[in-house]
C-alpha cells in the first residue's frame, strides 16, 4: 500500500508490514460477525485507511470530514477488522442487509426508517383478499352458481373490503360478454344487504366511477357500460338515485366519471320506460328479468290467497329458481297482508312454513323484513297505520319463532315521540267521552267543534279516529235519540273521509268485544256505515278500502259490509236510512223526517212569493243538513213543472254555484224527481218532456253529469248506489 501522501509514523508502517505478512485470506476474525454500529465522530477513519482499498474510487461521496487528518492520539487500527466505519462496505463475510438504525448516528434520517419500515409491513391482507376474490370471480363466471359464490364470499369474511369485490366483478365483467355483465348484475343483487353492507357496494361504484380513466385504457366503452351498470344497480334498488349527484361533487370536471354520471341520468335513467329497457340490456343468458320474477310473485301469491294451496305455492317458489330473491316473496306477502287484512293469516302461515321447510332462508327473511321497514313510511300513505301493522307482524313472527328480531332495525325511531303521542291519545279518549256525552244532553254541535279545535289542534289523523270510533260505541249503547245525534253530529264534523275511513276500521275490529254487551252490533255498525254514505260522509269506494282492511271468512266485518250494502240498495234508501232511527237528518235532536220536509217546503214557497235569494239560503245553511239538500232540489224541480214559473230553478242556481249545494246532491234530487215521474205525469201531462229539457239545461250548466239518464229502470240501479 502506497504511503507517500500525508503522514505516517515509522511505528504504524511496521505494524501494517506484520499485519500483512502473517494475515490470512481464508480467516477470518470473530470481530467480523459482529454486526456493523454506527460511529462516532471520534473514531472516523480516512478512506486510505488498511483494509478499504475499494473506497478510493467513491471519495466523492462521502463526508468532507473523511478527508481529514486525524490528530487523535488513540490507537489508529481499525476497529472490528477493518469491516465497520463509516464510508465502509463492512466485512468479507457480512452479508446481512437487515441494519439496525440507530438515531444517534450523524447521518440518520427519519424517513429512511419510515419507508423501510412500511416496507417491510405491506397490506398482506388486503392483498390476500384480492386474489382470493378475483379466483371467486372467475370461478362465478365459469359455473354461473349464484348460491356457491354467495356462500364462498361469505367464507371469505372481511366485510370492510366488499367494496374491493364490488368493484373487481365489474371491471372484469366490462371486458366481457354480456352474459357475464347480466350475471355480475345478479350477483350484486343477491350480495347486497345479505352479505355486503349497503355502504360497501355504494363504495365500490364509487371507486369504479374514480378509475373510470385507468379503465377506459383497456376497455374503449367503458363509459357506456360503466354507466350501464350504474344506472342497473339504481333500477335494482341497490344504489340510491342520489349516489349520481353526490359523486359528481368529489370528481374534476375533466374527468371522465362525469361523463359516466352524466351519461347514467340523460341516456338510461331519464328515458320512458328505462326499467324495462336496463333490464333487458344484457339478455345473455338470463331470459328471465326483475320484473319478470316480480310479476311471478305477484301472480302466486295472489293464487295462494284465494286457494290456500301452499304445496303449490311452494312449487312456484322452486320453479324461480331465485334463492338469492326470496327476499321479495317475503316482502310482497307482508304488503299484501298489510293491504288485506283478510289474507294476513293465510299469508303469515305462508312464511312460517317456508322457513321451517327450508324453502326461505334465515337471512332472505330477515333481509325481506329489512327492506318493508325501510320503506314503511312510504307505504304510510297508502296503509293507514303501517308501522303499527308491521310491528305486529313483526311481534307475531318473532314469537312463532321463524324471524330473528335482533338483525332487523328498529322501527321506533322516535320512541320519545311515540311515547308522547301515546299518553296524548290516552288523554283524548278521556275528554273525547266528556265532550260526547255533554253532547248528548245539550245538542250543542257548535260547542263540540270548539272543544274539538282545542283538544285536537293540529287536527291529527289518529285523534280524529279515535273520536269517530268513540261516538259511535257510545251512540249503540243508547237510545235511537243518542244514534240520530251521532250521525248528525258526524256529518257536521266535516272529518276527512279518510280518518273516518280509520274510525269504522277500529269499530269493526273491536266488535267481538262489543258484541259481548251489545248483541245486535252488526246491526248497529252496518246502519251507521249506511247513514255516512247517505249523508255523504264517505263516497260508496270507502265501503271497498274499509272491507280490504277488515274483511275475513265469517268475521263480523264480512257481516256488517254485506249488511251496508244490502241497505244502500234498497228501494228509496236514503229516505229509509234518514229514518232508521225516527229522525229526519237534522241538526236538533227530536225532529220528525216529516217536519223537514214542510220546513224545506215553506222555504221554497215563501222564496217563491218574492222572498229574498239570500235569505232562502241562510235558511238552508240553518238548517244542518247539506247531506239532505236533494229534497231542496227535488221539491224546486217539481214545483217549477208544475207552475212552470222558474224562480225557484234560479235559486238552485245559486245555490249550485255558491258551492252549498253540491253535484252529487242536485243528482239525487233530480234522479228522486225521475223515480216519481209517472205519478207527476198525472197531474202535469207534459212533465216528462219538461224534466228532459231541465235535465239538459242542468248538463249544460254543468250540474248534472253527461252520464246521467233518468229512466226509470236505470235510475233503480243508480240508486241502489247511493
Amino acid at each position: 500500500m502506497d504511503f507517500s501522501e500525508g503522514y505516517v509514523s515509522n511505528e504504524h508502517r511496521e505494524l501494517h508490514r506484520s499485519a500483512a505478512e502473517s494475515a490470512d485470506p481464508l480467516s477470518v476474525s470473530p470481530l467480523q460477525l459482529a454486526p456493523k454500529s454506527s460511529r462516532s465522530p471520534d473514531s472516523a477513519r480516512s478512506p486510505k485507511s488498511p483494509r478499504s482499498p475499494k473506497v478510493q474510487g467513491k471519495c466523492s461521496t462521502l463526508s468532507p470530514r473523511t478527508h481529514k487528518q486525524s490528530h487523535s492520539q488513540k490507537d489508529g487500527r481499525p476497529k472490528k477488522g477493518g469491516s465497520g466505519g463509516k464510508g465502509t462496505w463492512g466485512g468479507l463475510l457480512d452479508t446481512d442487509d437487515s441494519s439496525v438504525i440507530d438515531p444517534n448516528d450523524p447521518n440518520y434520517d427519519s424517513t429512511e426508517e419510515y419507508d423501510h419500515s412500511n416496507e417491510k409491513k405491506p397490506n398482506t391482507e388486503l392483498d390476500s383478499y384480492k386474489k382470493k376474490a378475483t379466483v371467486i370471480v372467475e370461478e362465478y363466471f365459469a359455473t354461473d352458481d349464484v348460491v356457491a359464490t354467495m356462500n364462498e364470499v361469505k367464507e371469505l369474511g372481511k366485510p370492510e373490503y366488499g367494496y374491493y369485490f364490488v368493484k373487481k366483478l365489474v371491471s372484469m365483467s366490462m371486458d366481457r360478454h354480456d352474459k357475464e355483465k347480466e350475471m355480475a348484475a345478479i350477483l350484486l343483487s343477491a350480495l347486497y344487504a345479505d352479505v355486503f353492507d349497503p355502504s360497501q357496494v355504494y363504495k365500490g361504484f364509487s371507486k369504479l366511477v374514480e378509475s373510470t380513466d385507468d379503465l377506459i385504457v383497456d376497455i374503449p366503452d367503458a363509459v357506456e357500460v360503466l354507466a350501464l351498470f350504474i344506472a342497473r344497480a339504481v333500477v335494482d334498488d341497490i344504489l340510491p338515485p342520489a349516489f349520481l349527484k353526490k359523486q359528481m361533487a368529489y370528481l374534476a370536471k375533466d374527468s371522465k366519471g362525469v361523463d359516466v354520471l352524466k351519461k347514467t341520468e340523460k341516456s338510461y335513467l331519464a328515458a320512458p320506460l328505462h326499467a324495462e329497457i336496463i333490464e333487458r340490456c344484457w339478455r345473455g343468458s338470463k331470459n328471465t328479468t326483475v320484473d319478470d320474477v316480480k310479476a311471478k310473485i305477484n301472480n302466486f301469491l295472489k293464487e295462494y290467497v284465494v286457494s290456500g294451496d301452499k304445496k303449490e305455492a311452494f312449487r312456484c317458489i322452486k320453479d324461480l329458481k331465485v334463492p338469492f330473491f326470496h327476499h321479495e316473496i317475503v316482502k310482497r306477502a307482508l304488503i299484501m297482508a298489510m293491504e288485506r287484512r283478510q289474507a294476513e293469516s293465510p299469508l303469515l302461515d305462508l312464511l312460517k312454513e317456508a322457513a321451517e321447510e327450508g324453502f326461505i332462508n334465515t337471512s332472505q327473511m330477515s333481509k325481506g323484513f329489512s327492506r318493508l321497514i325501510d320503506t314503511v313510511d312510504d307505504l304510510s300513505l297508502d296503509i293507514p297505520n303501517a308501522r303499527g301493522i308491521l310491528q305486529k307482524l313483526i311481534s307475531k313472527a318473532a314469537s312463532e319463532g321463524w324471524l330473528c328480531v335482533s338483525s332487523l332495525k328498529s322501527l321506533s325511531v322516535e320512541p320519545e315521540r311515540n311515547a308522547i303521542q301515546d299518553s296524548a291519545a290516552k288523554s283524548f279518549k278521556v275528554k273525547t267521552q266528556s265532550i260526547i256525552q255533554e253532547y248528548f244532553l245539550s245538542g250543542d254541535i257548535l260547542e263540540v267543534n270548539s272543544c274539538l279545535e282545542q283538544e285536537n289542534s293540529k287536527n291529527c289523523a289518529a285523534l280524529n279516529a279515535i273520536f269517530v270510533k268513540k261516538l259511535i260505541t257510545l251512540a249503540m249503547d243508547r237510545k235511537n235519540r243518542e244514534k240520530e245525534m251521532a250521525s248528525v253530529l258526524l256529518s257536521s264534523l266535516c272529518f276527512p273521509a279518510d280518518d273516518v275511513v280509520s274510525g269504522f276500521v277500529m269499530l269493526i275490529e273491536s266488535a267481538d268485544d262489543t258484541a259481548l254487551d251489545n248483541p245486535v252490533v252488526v246491526e248497529d255498525l252496518a246502519m251507521f256505515l249506511a247513514r255516512a254514505v247517505v249523508d255523504e260522509v264517505l263516497a260508496p269506494q270507502h265501503l271497498e278500502e274499509i272491507g280490504a282492511q277488515c274483511l275475513g271468512p265469517g268475521s263480523i266485518g264480512s257481516r256488517v259490509l254485506q249488511m251496508t250494502k244490502s241497505l244502500l240498495k234498497a228501494r228509496l234508501a236514503g229516505e229509509r236510512i234518514l229514518r232508521c232511527w225516527g229522525g229526519g237528518g237534522s241538526s236538533r235532536p227530536g225532529w220528525a223526517f216529516e217536519d223537514v220536509k214542510d220546513m224545506i217546503g215553506k222555504l221554497l214557497e215563501e222564496y217563491e212569493s218574492g222572498g229574498e235569494i239570500k235569505e232562502a239560503c241562510r235558511c238552508m245553511k240553518e238548517l244542518g243538513m247539506p247531506f239532505f239538500h236533494h229534497e231542496v232540489v227535488k221539491k224546486a224541480l217539481v214545483t217549477t213543472i208544475e207552475k212552470k214559473n222558474e224562480r225557484l230553478w234560479g235559486l238552485l242556481k245559486e245555490c249550485f254555484e255558491s258551492g252549498l249545494i253540491t253535484m252529487n246532491q242536485i243528482a239525487k234530487g233530480f234522479g228522486r224527481v225521475a223515480e216519481s215521474l209517472d205519478d207527476l205525469a198525472l197531474d202535469v201531462p207534459d212533465a216528462k218532456n219538461q224534466f228532459a229539457y231541465y235535465v239538459e239545461r242542468a248538463k249544460t250548466n254543468g250540474w248534472l253529469d253527461n252520464s246521467f239518464c233518468f229512466t226509470k229502470q236505470e235510475h233503480a240501479t243508480e240508486n241502489g248506489t247511493h
